[in-house]
């Protein structure tokens, strides 16, 4: 199978953020802060243009791990049109969450943790390092943010 050419730099950003405004659910990556074992799981998620928000139990792997360290990368899409996000993370209480917030990503993602029992947080991922591929032949210039900062204009 021959793949696609290679998109250039702006339609390969285009699509990062037509996924991040569009896509529901990103594989995030933790690791514990003594370089412990990975841990992924999928979580739903809201890209409000800046950052990504999404809730995992407070006393989950994930909770605790994104606590610890303050790291996350995330995976978005398919292993054959990937966008991969790596940030710094910001843990929310429910109670300072904006309201408005809370409602976008509860519509959004069809899942609203202010309603469980178990006690949830809220993480926001500020994306440091942005990355989208398709085939091998997109593997240079995969790089579409470095230092918080797009490489790519508009």
């Amino acid at each position: 199978m021959t793949p696609s050419p290679a998109r250039p730099a702006k339609q390969r950003k285009q699509d990062t953020l037509h996924r991040l405004e569009h896509d529901v659910d990103a594989w995030v990556a933790t690791a514990d802060e003594a370089g412990g074992a990975p841990y992924l799981v999928p979580l739903s998620f809201f890209w409000d243009g800046a950052t990504l928000l999404f809730a995992t139990p407070e006393a989950s792997p994930t909770g605790r791990n994104l606590r610890a360290t303050g790291r996350a990368r995330l995976g978005i899409g398919l292993t054959r049109d990937v966008v991969i996000v790596e940030g710094p993370v910001l843990t929310v209480p429910p109670a300072e969450l904006p309201e408005e917030d809370a409602e976008i990503f509860a519509g959004k993602t069809g899942f609203d943790p202010r309603l469980l029992a178990t006690p949830y947080l809220y993480f926001r991922v500020r994306p440091d390092r942005v990355q989208a591929w398709r085939e091998v032949n997109e593997l240079d210039g995969r790089d579409l943010m470095r230092d918080g900062e797009w490489l790519v204009a508009d």
